[in-house]
């Protein structure tokens, strides 16, 4: 297989300089993550300077680095790292031959991308690349970029903001074939006016759609006309996906089952049948943008349907894992990494389907809502009953409206913090149980997944 990038590409992209020929088989900006054969990019931050790492790096095996200040290993010197990381990647970004499929949204936008690289790395096998982790950001897209394999026929790109111009810049980086949005919530609502702004803001990834491009626009959305708007300029074609029977891509039947949920979906251009392992009415969506986006970049859609299947839950967004008890097991639904309104809603009604002794949840306070935070956590109280949930562990003082909200209704626990949130839950679990762990990052509860599956002490 061809080197990732030669000295003289990394030169030529960048207009830097390089000391010595070298190859590199990976890129990492985060010394902890380099491994043998890697490129280091030493950027320069706000807090930190990756030049007081690039010894480290190459102690675990680097190739070269890109830095802006004397180096004495392989390096290709350039004015500035952080602009030379967006060259690289652009330049990645020019020289493929790959579809190239970018996405966004309120929620769901992780979920739909690992799915999507499922399902085309089905159809292609070794030949889909995409945006690791939640790399979605100034940084993490032209690092996702410029990792792509030269021989790579698909690239699935993750694309987030929390300002309005953000994802303007990185679409026009990515340059998608095809642009999807999930969908429009209440998430990093402190930086807006409101959901309108929020959809014009994901709307902004139509800007950078290749000539041709399509459009993928959830047709259930109350934005549904202000994102087709958005796309109107830029997009050949629009796709519509959702529940509703006039979406573009639709699911005329979603039947539950044992292993899993069956769909039957109709296309522009046909249907397909398969099952969905994921639950939750949220995944039926994210399935419907999943396919509607492997027809749009003629990726094989059998395969795509086989994929979903076999596809499980993401670590801190839906895996199911066994809590080991004295006398039996307990089901824990690792929804840790983010949370907001809308996904919070969704997951405690995946919950409420569950079929538990008991259901149990441990909520983090949500991030980043501004005035309307107090009402958001209070309105979560209503879909905790209808889902039955017996036991609510509540972290941190942004819970304090739902804690008064469910008072008298539900067993309620306030803790202030995540260490206190696993103790309280390590005490009252019982086999039988489910329950879910959900909540904004900061707040934590990863490490009340780690401890109680056993991954921690």
């Amino acid at each position: 297989m061809n080197a990732l990038w030669t000295s003289a590409e990394i030169a030529s992209a960048t207009g830097g300089t390089a000391s010595a020929d070298f190859a590199v088989s990976g890129v990492a900006y985060d010394s902890r993550e380099v491994g043998p054969g890697d490129l280091f990019v030493a950027l320069t931050g706000e807090t930190t300077d990756g030049h007081r790492f690039v010894a480290q790096a190459f102690a675990q095996g680097a190739a070269g680095a890109i830095v802006s200040e004397p180096c004495g290993e392989p390096h290709v010197h350039v004015a500035d790292t952080t602009a030379a990381l967006d060259a690289l990647g652009a330049a990645s970004r020019a020289r493929t031959g790959a579809k190239i499929i970018g996405v966004t949204g309120s929620v769901g936008k992780t979920g739909t991308k690992e799915a999507l690289f499922a399902a085309l790395d089905r159809g292609a096998p070794g030949r889909a690349h995409r945006s690791v982790k939640s790399y979605n950001n100034h940084v993490g897209v032209p690092l996702s970029l410029a990792r792509m394999p030269r021989e790579a026929a698909y690239g699935v790109f993750e694309m987030g903001m929390n300002h309005a111009g953000e994802l303007d810049a990185l679409t026009r980086l990515v340059r998608p074939h095809v642009a999807l949005v999930t969908a429009i919530a209440p998430a990093h609502s402190a930086f807006f006016s409101g959901e309108e702004a929020i959809a014009d803001a994901k709307g902004e990834i139509f800007r950078g759609l290749e000539p041709g491009g399509t459009a993928i626009v959830p047709y259930d959305s109350p934005h549904r006309d202000r994102l087709i708007a958005a796309a109107g300029p830029h997009a050949a074609h629009i796709v519509t996906f959702g529940r509703d029977k006039s979406a573009d891509v639709h699911a005329t039947e979603a039947m539950r089952g044992p292993h899993g949920t069956q769909i039957n979906a109709v296309l522009p251009n046909g249907q397909l049948t398969f099952t969905l392992a994921m639950p939750g009415e949220h995944w039926v969506s994210n399935a419907l943008a999943v396919i509607a986006a492997v027809e749009a970049v003629g990726g094989d859609l059998a395969a795509a349907g086989l994929a979903l299947v076999e596809m499980t839950g993401l670590a801190g967004r839906g895996a199911r894992r066994p809590v080991a008890l004295p006398n039996g097991e307990a089901l824990l639904i690792d929804e840790s990494y983010n949370a907001n309104p809308a996904s919070m809603a969704a997951t405690i009604r995946t919950l409420g389907e569950e079929i538990a002794a008991r259901r149990l949840v441990v909520l983090g306070e949500m991030r980043e809502l501004g005035a309307g935070s107090d009402a958001y956590h209070a309105a979560l109280a209503q879909p905790l009953i209808d889902a039955q949930v017996e036991v609510a562990i509540l972290v941190g003082g942004g819970m304090t409206p739902l804690a008064e909200s469910l008072a008298g209704r539900i067993a309620v626990a306030h803790v202030a913090d995540a260490a206190a949130a696993r103790d309280r839950l390590a005490e009252m679990l019982r086999p039988g149980d489910a329950v879910l762990v959900k909540g904004s990052n900061a707040i934590g509860l990863a490490r009340v997944v780690h401890a109680l599956a056993g991954d921690i002490s």
